[in-house]
């Protein structure tokens, strides 16, 4: 797996501090923003020890339903059942243990590269300050729907995306591709297409 650029790992600290902006739009000093970031990264390191958990307690399940399958199955049929269940939990287990492994490096970066601090409290100014310009736009490109109505994540994802295209200069395209790959990580199984289409509408 490639290592993650810092403009990468900055829109993902922004997704994660986004939703702990204050309602009330006011200005927010760099201490502020930086109180923002710290929290999200304390976030972070509370999920890791809770994936971990979760992985641990299905690798139990899996070993629970292979005993299971020795000792219960009535025929072959159920004993093939009760290995499938088996597999899945693994499986499952698997995937939560890989999520894990990733936050370390978010978590590090976060802490100790400066172009991520920077880029991160960027885009929260941003989006505080500019908060109506940028839902103004998405709400233009939604077909029969509203902005307040969108799931929060993805409200987020696509708020940074506007945001380095209005604000930023970073290239359409680019800001689109990071935009689905935020919603791949983060939000639901069709959200990246959903994602997708509203920003190239956006573009357009």
């Amino acid at each position: 797996m490639q290592p993650r650029k810092p403009r990468q790992i900055a829109r993902e600290l922004a997704l994660l501090s986004i939703s702990q902006l204050p309602v009330n739009h006011k200005k927010l000093t760099e201490e502020e923003l930086s109180k923002l970031i710290l929290a999200s990264v304390r976030t972070l390191t509370s999920e890791v020890q809770e994936t971990l958990d979760n992985a641990t307690a299905e690798l139990q399940r899996s070993n629970d339903y292979l005993l299971s399958s020795q000792t219960r199955a009535i025929d072959l049929n159920t004993s093939r059942d009760m290995l499938q269940d088996a597999i899945t939990c693994t499986q499952t287990a698997i995937n939560q243990l890989g999520a894990a492994i990733e936050f370390p490096e978010l978590i590090q970066l976060a802490n100790q590269d400066k172009e991520v601090g920077r880029y991160t409290i960027e885009i929260i100014r941003i989006v505080n300050d500019q908060r109506k310009i940028i839902d103004e736009t998405i709400s233009s490109a939604l077909v029969d729907w509203q902005v307040n109505r969108l799931a929060q994540i993805d409200r987020d994802i696509l708020r940074i995306a506007v945001l380095e295209m209005m604000f930023l200069d970073i290239p359409n395209k680019v800001a689109i591709n990071e935009a689905v790959e935020l919603a791949k990580r983060y939000s639901g199984n069709d959200s990246h297409r959903f994602i997708n289409g509203v920003l190239r509408r956006v573009t357009e």
